[in-house]
């Protein structure tokens, strides 16, 4: 004899709607959060056109300089999310306000 589980009540009307918001909101947090783990490599930097740099070899030799935010992890240089927003933010033109 097996005992089925009972199933989960559906809701319906402001709490279903709520509930679907609270999934969506904590799904986003989970991804933003995933996000941050990631590092992409000087390849994957200029495939993506996340810096304004043309060549592999210009953003190595901005990094070797120590002119570009990066890490450095056993020898390879990688980007974070974040070394990729302080880089554009450092590179920034305001405009003049007339």
């Amino acid at each position: 004899m097996t005992v089925d589980a009972p199933k989960a009540p559906t809701l319906k009307g402001p709490k279903a709607r709520a509930y679907a918001a609270a999934a969506r909101r904590a799904e986003k947090r989970k991804a933003e959060e995933e996000l941050d783990l990631v590092r992409w490599e000087v390849e994957e930097v200029i495939e993506k056109q996340l810096l304004p740099y043309r060549s592999v070899r210009l953003l190595k030799e901005a990094c070797y300089k120590r002119k570009v935010y990066h890490h450095q992890d056993n020898g390879r240089i990688t980007f974070t999310p974040e070394d990729i927003r302080m880089e554009n933010a450092r590179t920034q033109i305001v405009p003049i306000a007339a």
